[in-house]
Order: structure tokens, then C-alpha cells, then sequence
């Protein structure tokens, strides 16, 4: 999600306008983008694939895969969301080799994430263009993972920062109803209790970046249903 302050933007990339929030009888709009399948890709590799026990292992197992081998999943099991908006499209996995075992699928899981992150700010720039945040900031439980925030920051070739409280959108609900009843401060004044954990930076090879993203791009077009 992308604030846009007081512009309600209307996006010529497929995104959603919406509204993020509204205070003292002030909106702030925003541009919005819908990943249907992040986090459930890793519940698919454990409760339907057998591939790990528990979510946490899904990044050693990655950092496990042949670095050789470019194995892609385009995670559209009920569809993908923006910016293809594409309900009938369905799940596929691209690069297989008789070499691709579970490290390869896990770590194309995590990467799947971030592609999906990227096609979102991708779109973002397009119509906000005057944003230029040098920095993403992230939360959910997914973000606990060290190798998808690292992979995160060198697809989109920008720092990540994890702040230390994870749900930072189940805090953001409470705080809203906290300041409706005068019970928590000014906004300004609340969004300095965000702390920084860590900030991912960019560390792979921008080339590598690009070809990687390129055939990201190839599996999804191949996984349309108007291929």
C-alpha cells in the first residue's frame, strides 16, 4: 500500500484505490495492490507438499538450493491478483531439472514473494511518480524470514527495513481506535515508537537481478490464461 496523501489517485496500472486512513475529518488516499498467494505459498509447501514441518525452515532450505538452477513458481492458485488481475490463471513451476528437489522449490516459494513485490512497485511508480522511497518498509510474519528480506532488497535494488514488532498493521487498527477515544497520542508522535530489528540491503549482482526478474516475467506470462 502506497500513501498518497490527500490525491485520491486513480492508477493506470490496475491498482486499487483506496482509502488508507482518516483522521480529525482529514482522508489520506492511497494506491493498494493485491497479492492473492505470499505467505499461504510456504503453508502449500508444508500442509500439501510434505516439503518442510514448519514455516521456519522454508529459508535454511533455500539457502540450500544449487545456485545454478532458475526455478520458478507462479503461485496463482486462486488466481493472480494485481497487477494482472487474472482469475483464471492457475499455479505453475517453470525450470525443473532432474537435479530440483525440495531446496529449489522452497527457495522459488520465498523468491515468488518478491517478484510479486516488485510487479507491485513497479506499477506503484508508474502512477505515483512522485514517490521515490529510497527505503521499503515491511511487516507480517513472513518478513521473519532472513532470506526472503534479502532477496527482497536486491529485486527491487532498494533497503528493507524490518522494524522489531512484526504486526505493525495489527498495531496501526489498535492505535486508531486508542486515538479515536483520546487514549494514545498524536500520530506523529506515535509513529516514533517504530524501532528498526534490520535493514536488508542490496548485495547481488544487479545483472543477475534482471535476468532473474526477466524470467519471472516469462513464467507469468506462460501461467495467463490469454497465453
Amino acid at each position: 500500500m502506497l500513501n498518497t496523501g490527500s490525491e485520491a489517485v486513480s492508477s493506470t496500472s490496475k491498482l486499487l484505490t483506496t482509502i488508507g486512513y482518516r483522521i480529525d475529518g482529514v482522508t489520506a488516499y492511497a494506491l493498494e495492490g493485491s497479492i492473492f498467494v505470499a505467505g499461504a505459498a510456504v503453508q502449500w509447501m508444508r500442509d500439501a507438499m510434505g516439503l518442510i514441518e514448519a514455516a521456519s525452515e522454508s529459508g535454511g532450505l533455500a539457502r540450500a538450493a544449487d545456485p545454478n538452477q532458475d526455478v520458478y513458481l507462479v503461485p496463482a492458485f486462486t488466481g493472480l491478483g494485481a497487477p494482472h488481475w487474472d482469475a483464471d490463471a492457475r499455479g505453475a513451476i517453470f525450470g525443473i531439472t532432474r537435479g530440483t528437489g525440495p531446496a529449489e522449490l522452497s527457495r522459488a516459494a520465498l523468491e515468488s514473494v518478491c517478484y510479486q513485490t516488485r510487479d507491485l512497485l513497479e506499477a506503484m511508480q508508474h502512477d505515483w511518480k512522485q514517490e521515490n522511497a529510497p527505503v521499503l518498509r515491511v511487516d507480517g510474519g513472513m518478513v521473519a524470514s532472513n532470506f526472503t528480506m534479502q532477496f527482497l532488497a536486491d529485486i527491487l535494488n532498494a533497503p528493507v527495513d524490518r522494524p522489531r514488532t512484526l504486526e505493525t498493521t495489527a498495531i496501526g487498527a489498535a492505535y486508531l481506535a486508542g486515538l479515536r477515544k483520546d487514549i494514545y497520542p498524536a500520530p506523529a508522535q506515535f509513529a516514533e515508537s517504530w524501532r528498526l530489528d534490520r535493514r536488508f540491503t542490496p548485495v547481488l549482482a544487479r545483472d543477475v537481478c534482471e535476468r532473474k526478474y526477466l524470467g519471472w516475467q516469462d513464467a507469468v506470462r506462460r501461467t495467463r490464461s490469454t497465453y
